[in-house]
């Protein structure tokens, strides 16, 4: 607690020192240099009249923008936000900082790459996720789904989300902090300045707090003696979690050398005590982990380096965090009653004190070069390190953690973009994969029978490639239409585990994918008054060796696992409809089609039982909808009441293959109402706002018997003062 508490001292007093600097008007230049031109176009303030948000929708690939700052007012996390986005499900086991799962058109998790400004964040550890990140961080997000541009170099194989951060120009402030149930502490703090001479300092930091102590109902719930209570109304009692991060960076920008560079540094760290396993009959009541998060980073950015026409863009960063699980006390903890005790030592999963680090290293370069106004060419690398060290402090002779658990992966990018401004835009690109994999394997000596660790290597090239196309019928109407061969290379934490709650499986094979996409969007407006949008696609993906999760043999943790190949047909459709400045209204729904196309399984010969099942434990229908109204000047002049509302439906969907076994269990329906009214003043400086989470106190589930938080209320304050 003194930690925090120095830690909340600090940063309001960087806040005092940026808020108190001298205003100054300072050119910046906003633009994203040394990248595609396209993508630099739309980081422009406004392109012909349009939003950046409207101008990266109109990209030839598949992709849907969010407005970030229209939702800087509500305690909304990056991952609830991104739930709002057609095509997207982000599945939680909890409350504030659980584990997450983020599908995007049927593939989840890593299938879908993260990006802060283009670079990957898969490296940032357990203190940086999007689900402990406030909205007030972004100005926008863009989620693509299934063909991602070559200037995000990934091997992403059903989309991207790349991250846009604040980038306000000139001198600002602004502060947030937002309490509700279950003791839920938020706060978030953006300030910068760019002085004349070019110089200039950024800083980002937040932190998040809740007990995640809210009503659960269990079916049946157990005590010591065995003895076993249906329909149990109990509260969790060991979920509380908290993290703080800072993110500062300091560089000039605008100089003949460089137009952004900047040095950084990310600092964080997180608490988080595990109330389940993967099921609710899993009970914990001390095991918890703790991380933290030291990263310094390096961006450097030239438009016209050495000749005209030729961006380049070099970012670094290398993460020293360690993180801990601390599972220590031999106690079996039950829902109704005292815990007792195992009388077998350990803990009260696998037992120890495991400290370790991940030794995470990112390299990313971009160059762009303008053959002329319509064409241009670009290049793209991204290398990523892994090397994995730890030791089990009670037991640091135990091999199993002594063994290495090092990646390296690279991934080369090239591509070609012509372009004929509102018109039709195409592009074709190719990428080559390499990843190579060391651990330790358990073998046996068939002689003595004795079990001994022994090397393990693998490494893997592949090539794949794309194109994306975008034709305007009218200005109103875009077709666009994309095709990617994608490959990707299992993650870290897939071959050797995260050290929680899934275990690892070192001979995972990396999957590719066929990706294809239709779509199209129409806008018009009536009278300049009525303003309607409409967008819809069409998504064929065929993958194999696809990587997915099943429950291990006692169902308490998760197993990654290959399928020979996976199918899945779907699309999803929005709606947007608004009447002056008065109200806006919109909704959208997805459906995918994800079927097991592994026709025999290892060592049959019979066609399998479940062979083209719906996969199961993934969502296959769900929707959003959401209205607000807006009463301008209510109060005073510059001021601004709104009452907004968001729906989320979820069609209920199999825990395991529908055609296997009678007992099919499933994930129940979800139908989840929010509502919400927030005051503004003085054009936005001082905020207020009102929350309720969970409206109706639905039994909330995203995954098999794992209950999400109860109803909730919630206020935020937030102040917002900009000098440009």
């Amino acid at each position: 607690m003194q930690y925090n508490k120095i830690y909340t001292a600090v940063l309001w007093a960087m806040v005092i020192s940026v808020g108190s600097l001298k205003a100054q008007a300072v050119r910046r230049d906003t633009s994203d240099t040394g990248i595609p031109q396209d993508r630099r176009l739309i980081d422009s303030v406004v392109v012909h009249g349009r939003t950046q948000v409207q101008e990266v929708n109109r990209q030839p690939y598949n992709v849907t923008a969010l407005d970030a700052k229209s939702l800087h007012n509500t305690t909304l996390d990056l991952s609830h936000a991104l739930d709002r986005v057609s095509g997207v499900r982000v599945r939680e086991t909890g409350g504030v900082g659980s584990n997450i799962n983020f599908s995007l058109n049927g593939f989840s998790g890593n299938h879908v790459r993260f990006f802060l400004d283009g670079v990957p964040i898969d490296n940032m550890g357990t203190s940086f996720q999007i689900n402990n990140i406030p909205i007030n961080f972004a100005d926008r997000v863009e989620v693509y789904k299934g063909v991602v541009p070559i200037w995000l170099g990934s091997d992403a194989l059903g989309g991207a989300v790349n991250i846009v951060s604040s980038r306000n120009i000139g001198n600002y402030v602004d502060v947030s902090y937002s309490y509700g149930s279950f003791n839920t502490h938020r706060t978030a703090i953006n300030a910068g300045m760019t002085s004349k001479t070019g110089f200039t300092l950024q800083l980002s930091a937040f932190q998040n707090y809740s007990d995640n102590n809210y009503w659960v109902t269990l079916d049946e719930a157990s005590d010591a003696s065995g003895q076993y209570f249906r329909n149990q109304r109990l509260r969790r009692f060991h979920d509380q979690y908290h993290n703080e991060t800072l993110v500062a960076k300091l560089g000039v920008v605008n100089k003949a050398y460089a137009d952004r560079l900047l040095l950084g540094m990310t600092v964080g760290q997180n608490y988080k005590e595990m109330q389940t396993g993967a099921r609710m009959a899993s009970v914990f009541g001390d095991w918890h982990r703790r991380g933290n998060l030291l990263m310094p980073s390096l961006t450097y950015q030239k438009k016209d380096l050495l000749l005209e026409g030729l961006d380049v863009t070099l970012n670094a960063n290398y993460n020293f965090g360690e993180e801990r699980s601390i599972d220590t006390v031999a106690l079996r903890y039950y829902w109704i009653g005292e815990p007792t005790e195992t009388g077998r030592g350990g803990g009260e999963r696998d037992g120890g004190l495991y400290r370790y680090r991940n030794n995470n290293g990112l390299a990313t370069a971009t160059v762009n070069y303008r053959i002329n106004e319509n064409q241009q060419v670009t290049l793209n690398n991204v290398f990523n390190t892994f090397d994995r060290k730890g030791e089990n402090e009670l037991n640091p002779n135990q091999a199993r953690y002594n063994v290495p658990k090092k990646t390296n992966k690279n991934i080369l990018g090239a591509g070609y973009i012509y372009d004929v401004a509102d018109k039709w835009n195409i592009s074709v690109f190719g990428k080559f994969y390499h990843q190579t994999a060391v651990t330790d394997t358990l073998g046996t000596d068939p002689a003595t029978k004795q079990e001994f660790y022994q090397e393990a290597r693998k490494s893997h090239n592949y090539f794949g490639y794309g194109t994306a196309a975008s034709y305007f019928l009218n200005p109103k109407l875009q077709l666009k239409g994309s095709y990617e061969k994608s490959i990707r290379l299992p993650e870290s934490d897939e071959l050797y585990g995260d050290v929680e709650n899934l275990e690892g499986n070192y001979r995972l094979k990396p999957e590719s994918s066929h990706n294809a996409n239709l779509g199209l969007s129409y806008f018009v407006s009536l009278h300049d008054a009525h303003h309607f949008s409409f967008s819809g696609s069409a998504i064929y993906r065929y993958s194999t060796d696809y990587i997915y999760r099943i429950l291990n043999n006692n169902q308490s943790k998760y197993v990654p696992a290959n399928l020979d190949g996976v199918s899945n047909m779907g699309g999803d459709v929005e709606v947007r409809y608004s009447f002056r400045d008065l109200l806006i209204a919109g909704a959208n729904f997805t459906y995918q089609n994800v079927r097991n196309e592994q026709k025999y399984e290892p060592g049959y010969t019979s066609i399998s039982p479940v062979y083209q099942d719906r996969m199961p434990n993934l969502p296959y229908a769900f929707g959003n909808a959401d209205a607000s109204l807006f009463l301008k000047d209510f109060g005073g002049k510059g001021n601004r009441l709104s009452i907004g509302y968001n729906l989320l439906y979820v069609h209920q969907f199999y825990l395991y293959w529908p055609s296997r076994g009678g007992d099919k269990k499933f994930v129940p329906q979800q139908l989840a109402h929010d509502a919400n009214i927030t005051y503004t003043m003085q054009n936005g400086r001082y905020n207020i706002a009102l929350e309720c989470k969970n409206l109706t106190d639905a039994l909330l589930y995203d995954n098999f018997s794992l209950q999400k938080p109860s109803r909730g209320f919630y206020i935020k304050f937030r102040y917002f003062l900009h000098n440009q």
